[in-house]
């Protein structure tokens, strides 16, 4: 076939199908250009009304806006490329029955996508919280849709699954500003009852960092084989709580052993970390 042959086939389907083929292919462009404006105002749309949402967090706002883009670009693709011929039902099938594949193998991965979403929406704890949690306890440092980390108070970094962290209790000790100590303090039956009970309102008392309101409890809790127990709840600022706790130990001792009060043994047992 000489090149005249070649030459007549070429405009015989430009006169036939060439117009069609050029027509198709600018509706694809226009469907692309058109398509892609909407995709961005809708994004834009989106964003503004996720930034009005005291709840949603930057990180859940990011995560929201790729999803939703993405997804309407596969839209659009499958809207536009039936008009160049490019038939993608077979690719949507194979690629659905290797999404069930891919979920299959990362369905840890999944998890943790899902209760990082989970996270984000409720939001038990923000950066900088110090949480328990997942068995272990720390100071919030990274929250990303996978994992969080967390310092521990001797300065560890431990790593956990998200999935891990919203399947189990989360305690989060920096929500509120005030936090309650609460400790056990043992006393032999020899011991004065009501003088013991003074120094220990005593102690409290010339603590500035204990809270007036609500009051310091003191209160005989049980009778135990060698002691009496007692129960005793003063109420600090959230950043006092370790200070507070040890000085109270310090005092107790040096009071008790001033003022002949027998101690049962262990002396003081604490309740909560």
């Amino acid at each position: 076939m000489d090149n005249s042959q070649y030459f007549a086939l070429a405009k015989e389907w430009l006169m036939s199908k060439g117009l069609v083929a050029m027509t198709d292919f600018v509706i694809f462009l226009l469907l692309l250009l058109v398509g892609s404006q909407i995709i961005a105002a809708i994004a834009r749309v989106t964003e503004a009304a996720l930034e009005r949402m005291p709840r949603v967090r930057p990180m859940l706002a990011s995560f929201t806006l790729n999803v939703l883009r993405k997804t309407l670009w596969v839209v659009l693709l499958m809207v536009a490329l039936p008009r160049i011929g490019i038939d993608i039902a077979p690719l949507v099938a194979g690629l659905g029955v290797m999404g069930f594949v891919v979920g299959f193998a990362f369905q840890e991965s999944l998890s943790n996508l899902a209760a990082g979403v989970m996270i984000l929406l409720n939001e038990p704890f923000v950066m900088g919280n110090y949480i328990q949690a997942g068995g272990h306890s720390g100071t919030v440092k990274e929250l990303n849709m996978m994992a969080t980390t967390m310092f521990t108070v001797d300065n560890r970094v431990i790593t956990i699954p998200n999935r891990v962290i919203w399947g189990s209790s989360i305690i989060n000790y920096s929500k509120n500003d005030t936090r309650r100590i609460d400790m056990n303090v043992r006393i032999g039956y020899a011991s004065d009852l009501q003088k013991a009970t003074a120094i220990l309102h005593e102690i409290l008392a010339a603590d500035d960092r204990v809270l007036k309101d609500p009051k310091p409890v003191i209160e005989l809790n049980e009778f135990g084989d060698s002691s009496m127990d007692l129960i005793v709840r003063p109420w600090v600022k959230r950043s006092d709580y370790g200070d507070v706790k040890f000085a109270f130990n310090r005092k107790l001792k040096e009071a008790f052993d001033r003022e002949g009060i027998e101690r049962a043994t262990p002396q003081v047992q604490h309740l909560s970390s």
